[in-house]
């Protein structure tokens, strides 16, 4: 694993005393509501406190001769709070204020006054404990004589390392720099991101700096992100990575936010989302959509039901079976154009609020219903092609996702759905729009979320072939901050957030729809330059599958980030 690379590293004399700039929200936040745990600064874990740390040391840096890998730098986290230790460095790509964060920690079993609420652990052992020394996994000497280290702490019997340590010196870090901690106290963790990659002159040693995550992710899993780095020279993916994640044993979840909280959080952070101008599929409130004639269907039954405002009548509970689905009014003509085309007067946002973490984060996730959405626009190469009916479907259920630090009650970052996908974005890219407030911009007739105006294309972004997701902002939208209903919080406990009862509709809000579209595929190839020409079958893998056909989307609580992380 140790190697050297031909890198450029910066002098540690003229960096290390010099504070990185960290990004800060637009507007100061506002005094949260009271409640027992969320955004005092300490979470508790069981037998672990922990703080989260986002002031940092440079400690140096590395700007690569080769690649097309940016420069980064590695810190040491700074102003730790009296009696805490930290778990390892952190490392973070040159050119941009810092949003990342490592975690420090105290353990709570040393204090005997202390009430811990945690599970009975037959361990005797202290939840941490210094390393025993450390194994050098890496140098790297530059043209000009300075030199940076990676060291990896090596855990007692019985502990895990939670991250590495860099030094501008070849001497062993002190000791006393990490804690390791106990190993039925952690989780696994995996690379998720590559921070850095440099590559070798002779293709041997490449060293590669990446972020991790918990392995097990979701509302109900444990791990929660100690925000250190994994680097290797000889990582592939699937190996076991040899540090380790927190583990959140403190079932109480106190840090996470009360009902008033939530409230709080919404009106502060929520979103604007912008539909754009030549948009014909607006939202509806689902009340509008159920009582504006949309009729629910049994296999095996030709005429539709109707269904009351709340949906009540619907089926409940179990998975979806195939055997019910809804669909807009078919026997008024005109009626059934104006449910195609929404209405945003009454649109609302419906929010689910889940730990994240461990829940050391909370994720608000936002959902807005469309009854229709568009056909797609293909673009290959300079033409533009609209289609006729490919990528049609009743009932579309888009979101976006806030997702905030439980420590502080700061807007960490936004996920934005992206049809089969998806991306986080750091709450340093987002647009905001009045004060901490952020825009999600909705493409045009598919509604997928994206952080910015422009045209995004899904498919081949190399020969530019694929579906076009235009965005803009217009007259059209709405904003999350007001208009929303929380539909779900299960962490709270029974009773306090009523779902309505077409949440609990797991079946299809669409017709499953098959399009027979070798016109317009035939439309697609005809089109094509000459040197694009290819076969029916080759096109196909250009574009996503849903183009050519596909079941009636489901509700938000039978998607798998319901109780599942986001697609990332």
């Amino acid at each position: 694993m140790f190697g050297r690379e031909c890198c450029s590293w910066d002098s540690v004399c003229d960096y290390y005393n010099v504070e990185p700039q960290r990004f800060h929200l637009p507007s100061p936040l506002p005094q949260w509501p009271q409640g027992k745990g969320f955004a005092t600064g300490k979470i508790c874990l069981g037998e672990i406190e922990a703080v989260q740390i986002t002031k940092f040391k440079k400690i140096w840096g590395c700007n690569p001769l080769f690649g097309k890998s940016k420069s980064v730098s590695f810190y040491k986290p700074d102003e730790i709070p009296q009696g805490f230790s930290i778990l390892g460095h952190y490392c973070q790509p040159d050119g941009e204020n810092i949003t990342g964060y490592v975690l420090a920690v105290k353990d709570l079993s040393a204090d005997q006054k202390q009430k811990i609420s945690f599970r009975d652990s037959t361990s005797k052992l202290p939840a941490l404990k210094k390393p025993l020394n450390y194994t050098l996994v890496y140098s790297a000497k530059s043209l000009y004589n300075e030199v940076g280290y990676i060291w990896l702490p090596n855990a007692p019997v019985g502990y895990k390392p939670m991250g590495f340590v860099a030094t501008a010196e070849p001497n062993e870090p002190n000791l006393e720099e990490v804690r390791c901690v106990r190993a039925d106290l952690t989780e696994s963790c995996e690379a998720c991101e590559v921070v850095f990659s440099s590559n070798s002159l002779f293709g041997k040693n490449q060293f590669q700096v990446w972020k991790t995550r918990p392995c097990a992710r979701g509302m109900l899993c444990e791990g929660v992100s100690v925000g250190t780095f994994f680097c290797s020279t000889s990582f592939t993916k699937g190996d076991e990575l040899n540090i380790a994640c927190l583990k959140n044993l403190d079932s109480s979840l106190k840090a996470m936010p009360n009902l008033e909280q939530v409230h709080a959080l919404i009106k502060h952070y929520g979103p604007t989302v912008y539909f754009h101008p030549d948009e014909i599929y607006l939202p509806s409130s689902v009340q509008w959509f159920f009582k504006n004639g949309a009729l629910l269907f049994k296999d095996g039954k030709d005429n539709g039901i109707a269904i009351d405002s709340k949906g009540s009548n619907l089926p409940a509970g179990g998975q979806n079976d195939g055997k019910y689905w809804l669909d807009l009014p078919n026997k008024d003509v005109e009626n059934r154009h104006t449910v195609k085309c929404g209405n945003i007067e009454t649109a609302e946002l419906y929010v689910h609020v889940k730990p994240a973490e461990g829940g050391t984060f909370t994720d608000i996730a936002m959902w807005v219903f469309c009854p229709f959405n568009g056909p797609a626009t293909l673009k290959i190469s300079l033409l533009n092609l609209a289609m006729n009916r490919v990528g049609e479907h009743v009932g579309d259920w888009e979101h976006y996702t806030l997702r905030i630090s439980n420590f502080s009650g700061v807007l960490w970052c936004v996920y934005f759905s992206e049809h089969s996908g998806g991306e986080w974005v750091d709450a340093r890219n987002l647009e905001f729009i009045d004060g901490n407030k952020s825009i999600v911009y909705a493409s045009r007739n598919g509604h997928a979320s994206f952080p910015h105006p422009g045209c995004y294309l899904q498919g081949n972004t190399k020969i530019g072939i694929g579906v076009r997701n235009d965005c803009a902002r217009s007259k059209y939208y709405v904003d999350s901050s007001s208009k929303y209903q929380i539909i779900a919080a299960e962490y709270l406990g029974e009773g306090i957030v009523a779902e309505p009862p077409w949440l609990q509709y797991m079946r299809e809000w669409g017709p499953t729809i098959e399009y027979k579209s070798g016109y317009e595929v035939d439309k697609i190839i005809n089109h094509l330059p000459s040197f694009f020409r290819i076969s029916v079958e080759s096109l196909v893998e250009l574009f996503p599958t849903e183009l050519y056909g596909e079941a009636g989307p489901t509700g938000p609580k039978e998607k798998n980030n319901w109780f599942g992380d986001e697609r990332w």
